[in-house]
């Protein structure tokens, strides 16, 4: 308690934030920090030990973990750098994830009054500051932390810079900010970040603290403060457990505090990897650029945001919405807006997302196709995609699957879109499909393992390579194989029209046909098909070519892609995505529908909020066609900061919807938004609007 007191008497406090980008300044408040400088902090621990009787050592390595024998308890709070944990390796095994960015690590005696970022370009690239006070009074000090990328280092010629050096270039280039006052140093080499994170915090009586265990970047979080919570949950764990059992106490500890490091690690890892790619971000508007900020690493969204600084969304808000053509003073959020593509006006962003039932009857959607999707399209979404839709028998997943290759199946379907387009004022979709290799299969809740009797069909791909082991093998397809399919996916879309969908959308994600066409790690083809990029999607690309020409022109076309496959090396990559989406453009294409995965059991997902988004993203970016984004969007809240940060044009929800089917119009209610359409049979229940 005495510490505590100490350290708290002892901060800077301070509220908001301000950024600096397209030369204007963007001030939020609400949000609450506190700092103060190292040397400090240390000051006051020295002087409580010294007073409780602890005995002190100074500039004494450790350089032979021999020396430690004998100890009762080993605390390897030794950085980053850590002799103990390296020696250790093995068990701990430790790993580190150097990233591109360079940093250096300055001061400033400028007093600074908020969390202050700077992104400043010149004739070298951008360089961003991380600025903050950490010492105030008569003599205030604050932290000046310039990143740029190692490019922009390299040309302006800091790979070689002395600290002098630095200081200079940092000086003349933020001179305005810094108000006359100069940097100052602490050994202010330029470093990159290293990501520390380990298997394993103990080891016998050993236990690791601090940057030794594990690191988070200076954008969210402080080395200090994660180390100084080790310490507390190390304390408190002997409380617990007694010094009499030192392997107990340090399960206890780590068991207990890991998962609230890894929370941390991974929102970190999210503002890091934003700044790392803050460039692309700089076209955008001050006031959405400084949202995308704000809310960059999750932790802080659309409505969060709101309860810390209402005034700052609520400018936000009108901009984006005026920017979208949207009346402000009419619709209340950005979920809200209208989206035309094409002759088809979406009334909203929220989408639901395609969701198989494998519940048909020989392709044929019954009435729980009529209850769900009807279900759906009566709860507000602006568009309703039904689920994978395949163009033949032999490329359905599994038997109950849904298909559009027989006059019985259109009109079924077209029973189901006549009631949701009588009903509900949402734009309706196909998701039409193959699924390739990963075809035959049972039903989910049957095992969901490829069928092995009598009813089993043979499955086709790109190459005699089986989806995973003890699959069957597909039938590796020839040129006839291709124009049978087109022909396929050409007499689908004919259906789906005739069946008056609003929209279509071709699957070419998660390891089915087209997909498995597109990644190496399905296509190991020898021909015009197969190897490069540009024979890989070869095939994938004619379909779309032959669907967009069956398809009206004045209706939209979206397709659904893997970003990634999630694998180091093998597999489908951003880069080539991007590629393949600049040649989607130029085929008429309006929407590309992000996903990621689905073409090897191998692919190692980062699972999370919002995980796949920052594909979206930056494809968007990168590319400037429209983006739905996709993957654990939770909520109304998660799609409006997507929206608003200009990480995507549509949020699909799936499970969300699977839930709460009125998810819309119980966002309308929240927002108080009159835009959401109700169907009469629902308006009782529809809030009346305030006088």
């Amino acid at each position: 308690p005495a510490s505590y007191a100490a350290i708290r008497e002892a901060f800077a406090y301070w509220d908001d934030i301000e950024t600096f980008q397209g030369g204007e300044w963007v001030r939020s408040t609400g949000h609450g920090f506190c700092g103060m400088s190292r040397k400090r902090l240390l000051e006051i621990l020295v002087g409580r030990c010294l007073e409780v009787g602890v005995e002190l050592s100074f500039e004494d390595e450790v350089t032979d973990v021999a020396e430690l024998e004998g100890a009762d308890l080993v605390l390897a709070a030794d950085g980053i750098n850590s002799l103990l944990r390296e020696h250790h390796a093995a068990h701990f095994q430790p790993s580190l994830d150097w990233r591109h960015c360079r940093f250096t690590w300055l001061g400033t005696t400028k007093p600074l009054e908020t969390f202050t970022f700077v992104f400043l370009e010149n004739e070298h690239g951008l360089f961003q500051v991380h600025a903050y006070p950490f010492e105030v009074g008569e003599e205030p000090l604050s932290t000046w932390i310039v990143e740029c990328s190692t490019e922009t280092w390299q040309r302006a010629g800091l790979d070689q810079a002395s600290e002098d050096d630095t200081v200079a270039y940092c000086q003349e280039l933020f001179a305005e900010f810094l108000d006359g006052h100069p940097l100052l140093t602490n050994r202010s080499i330029w470093r990159q970040f290293p990501t520390v994170r380990c298997e394993r915090w103990v080891h016998d009586n050993m236990v690791l603290l601090g940057d030794a265990a594990h690191t988070a970047h200076f954008s969210i979080g402080s080395g200090t403060k994660l180390a100084m919570e080790d310490a507390i949950a190390l304390a408190e764990a002997f409380r617990e457990h007694g010094p009499d059992d030192v392997p107990r106490a340090l399960r206890a500890y780590e068991d207990g505090r890991k998962v609230d490091v890894l929370k941390l690690q991974k929102a970190a890892q999210t503002s890091l990897e934003w700044f790392e790619h803050s460039a692309r971000y700089l076209n955008q508007h001050p006031l959405q650029f400084s949202f995308n900020l704000l809310t960059r690493s999750k932790r802080i969204t659309y409505d969060n945001l709101a309860l810390r600084d209402p005034e700052l969304v609520e400018r936000v808000r009108r901009w984006w919405l005026t920017e979208e053509g949207a009346d402000p003073n009419v619709t209340t959020a950005p979920i809200f807006a209208p989206l035309t593509l094409r002759d088809t006006t979406l009334p909203n962003r929220i989408v639901v997302s395609p969701m198989c039932q494998y519940s048909a009857e020989d392709g044929v959607v019954g009435d729980w196709h009529l209850m769900h999707l009807g279900s759906l399209a009566v709860g507000g979404a602006g568009l309703v995609v039904a689920e994978m839709t395949n163009v033949s028998a032999e490329g359905r997943i599994t038997y109950g699957c849904t298909g559009i290759y027989d006059e019985v199946q259109v009109e079924a379907w077209r029973r189901v879109t006549d009631f949701c387009h009588a009903h509900g004022a949402a734009a309706l979709g196909l998701q039409l499909g193959h699924a390739g290799r990963k075809a035959s299969c049972h039903l989910p809740w049957e095992g969901d393992d490829p069928l092995r009797d009598d009813t089993a069909w043979t499955a086709i791909g790109p190459s005699a390579d089986a989806f995973a082991e003890g699959w069957p093998t597909p039938h590796p397809m020839d040129r006839g194989d291709m124009d049978r399919v087109i022909a396929e996916y050409e007499a689908a879309t004919q259906g789906a029209l005739a069946a008056d969908f609003d929209l279509v959308e071709v699957h070419m994600a998660h390891g089915y046909l087209l997909s498995s066409f597109l990644s190496p790690a399905a296509n190991r083809r020898r021909d015009e098909y197969g190897g490069d990029l540009s024979a890989r999607m070869r095939f994938p690309l004619e379909v779309v070519e032959a669907v967009r020409a069956a398809w009206p022109a004045e209706r939209p076309l979206f397709v659904r892609v893997s970003a990634t496959d999630w694998l180091p090396e093998g597999g489908t990559t951003i880069e080539e995505t991007l590629e393949l989406v600049r040649a989607l453009q130029a085929r008429g294409v309006d929407v590309i529908d992000v996903s990621t995965g689905g073409n090897t059991p191998e692919s190692a997902p980062i699972h999370g909020r919002m995980y796949q988004v920052p594909f979206a993203e930056h494809i968007r970016h990168a590319t400037g066609v429209k983006v739905m984004a996709v993957g654990a969007i939770q909520g109304w809240d998660h799609a409006n900061t997507v929206l608003a940060a200009g990480r995507a044009d549509l949020c699909a929800l799936a499970r969300p919807h699977l839930i709460d089917p009125h998810l819309t119009l119980r966002a309308g209610i929240a927002f108080e938004d009159p835009t959401v359409a109700w169907p009469r049979q629902y308006l009782p229940a529809r809030p009346k609007p305030k006088a």
